[in-house]
Formats: C-alpha cells, structure tokens, sequence
C-alpha cells in the first residue's frame, strides 16, 4: 500500500467540520454539463463512482444497497407493476433493478443529463447491466417535469432518483405542492411514488422530514425507510408514498414472492431486510412527528 502522500484525493464534505476521504486511482472522467459539475474516478476501496456537484451519487462496491432499497420495497407493495416511471437514475442502475421484474412491459426512465447518461454508459456499464438496451426500456434525456406536463399515461410505480433539491441542484424546482401534484396525476390508481430523501442521520434529518411534512399533504400513507450506505458515510432515508399501501406493514409473504420473481439474487434486500428498512430509531420517529417546515 503506498503511502498515503502518494495519493490524490476526492473529499466530501458533509458539514463544515465533517469530511470523508476517498483515496483516487483513476480519473475516468471530470468536467461539467449543461447542469452540472460531473466527475467518474476510481477508489481503491469503493471501486469506481460517479459524483455530481462534488457529491457521491453511487459507488461500484455498494451501489446495489442502495438502488435495491430504493425499487424494491415500493415494486413489491405496488398492485401493478407492468408501467413503471423512474425520474432521474441517469446511471441505469434504476432502470437495471425495475426491468429484473419479467411482468414490467415499459419502464420510462427520465434524466436531464444526457452527459450523465452516456458517461454512465461508457465508464459504468455494471451500473445498467445491458438494462439501456432492453427492449421494455424507453429512456428519454430531457427535463422530467416538462415531460410529466406532456405525458398521459399512468404508472403503478413512480420512482424519484433525483438529487436532493438544494439550492444549486437542476433537482430544485421539481420538490413542491405543485409538482407533487403532477406526480400523483401519473400514478395510477393504488400505486406507489417513492423517492430517495436525504440523510436520516441523527445530525442532519431536517430535509428528510420537511418532505415527508410535505408530501403527507397527498398520499394517505407516507412510510419513511432508511439504511446505511457506505460510500455515503451516513444512514440514507427514501419516502414511499400511496393512497392504497402503507409498505411499513408489507408482509413477508408478500416481499419474498415478489422478490422470488426477479431475475438474478439480491445483493442487499429481501423480507427480513424490508422489515429493518422501515424499523426508524425513536429520534427519527420523534421528529417525523413533530411539526416544522414544509415545502
């Protein structure tokens, strides 16, 4: 192992006195978009990853906690499963889990970013796993909003993968009463919007329960779930939403025969997985309940 003043170094910084350190290998890629600052390296530990705006958005060592967590709780509680919308997920990970599913007919993937999307293509390919050219895939590269305005059909699953909506993200515009309402306006009746929403650590939950506030204003169930993703260095938090469903109660009977349905293993998610998922600390749950900012 070389010494550590050998390596360059990418540097995330997650407060102003908190950073997490990964060695660089490799620079695949690093410039900027239309939209954004975009860079792929290569880490002795997390292997390659992909970072937007200096952030991690996946890494190759544990990309599947995360996408797993994010597609399968919500495809298994959903009545229908057979249109499927995913906003965001330039990587095809996304897309790569929800066509794993044989009864998804059309999955409808929708990024801003088409730098993103070919980058992904050409330097990450393990992400999408050939998911690009599977026929049921329809990906458009385009602003999701503009094409949920334009769009008619209706979707059993809706999937947000967007960057979460600081003040300097393309994701910013796309997480307030309005546009929830157009989202719910895809859904299909019963069907279930789910999205990746912030850190749930014990120091910084605050954005993660300002959505959750938000979007009780339109579903009947908003079930927060989270679970710890390495390359993040923190508890990672997503929100499923429905009128039908409340996944926190999805029974295990239900989770392994969908999860008995998909082509491959699972890396990270099955029922007793599903149940830890959606088990919150007494600090989270405390503060999901308390009253506070909204959107």
């Amino acid at each position: 192992m070389p010494k550590t003043e050998h390596w360059q170094w990418y540097v995330e910084e997650s407060a102003p006195t908190e950073q997490h350190h990964h060695a660089i290998e490799r620079v695949y890629f690093e410039g900027r978009s239309q939209f954004q600052q975009v860079a792929v390296i290569g880490t002795p530990v997390f292997g390659k990853m992909l970072i937007l705006d200096g952030d991690t958005q996946s890494s190759q060592g544990d990309e599947k906690i995360y996408h797993e967590t994010l597609v399968h709780p919500a495809m298994a509680g959903a009545a229908d499963r057979s249109e499927v919308l995913i906003l965001g997920g330039g990587e095809g990970a996304t897309l790569r889990e929800v066509l794993r599913y044989s009864g998804t007919k059309r999955c409808t993937m929708v990024d801003i970013d088409g730098l993103v999307v070919e980058l992904s293509k050409q330097h990450l390919p393990e992400w999408s796993d050939g998911a690009f050219d599977d026929p049921r895939a329809r990906v458009i590269v385009g602003d999701a909003l503009a094409f949920m305005r334009d769009d008619r059909d209706r979707y059993g699953v809706v999937i947000s993968d967007l960057t979460e909506p600081l003040e300097d993200s393309p994701s910013n515009l796309l997480f307030n009463d309005g546009v929830f309402r157009l989202i719910k306006s895809r859904l299909a009746d019963g069907g279930v919007y789910v999205l990746q929403a912030s850190t749930a650590s014990f120091h910084n939950y605050s954005l993660h329960c300002k959505m959750a506030r938000t979007l009780r204003r339109h579903y009947a169930h908003v079930a927060s779930f989270f679970t710890y993703v390495p390359a993040f260095d923190t508890d990672w938090a997503f929100l499923a939403c429905s009128d039908r469903i409340d996944l926190a109660t999805l029974g295990a009977d239900a989770v392994d025969a969908y999860c008995g349905a998909l082509r491959g293993d699972n890396f990270f998610y099955d029922s007793v997985t599903h149940r830890r998922l959606f088990s919150l600390p007494l600090y989270l749950r405390r503060a999901l309940a308390a009253t506070g900012d909204t959107f």
